[in-house]
């Protein structure tokens, strides 16, 4: 089993939509250099003007 890693030690990113970071998730592994987003409420377009 691999070993386990702190949240601080996991790569982040700026959200594309609010600008707030965001940090890996599991789900994203496959397609972390296309993340954009930190939630889907973000890539739908219809939140408040980015910061």
């Amino acid at each position: 089993m691999p070993k386990m890693r702190k949240k601080s030690d996991l790569p982040t990113k700026t959200c594309a939509a609010c600008g707030l970071p965001f940090t890996w998730r599991k789900k994203w592994a496959r397609d972390w250099e296309n993340v954009r987003y930190c939630s889907d409420r973000c890539r739908s377009g219809k939140t408040h003007a980015p910061r």
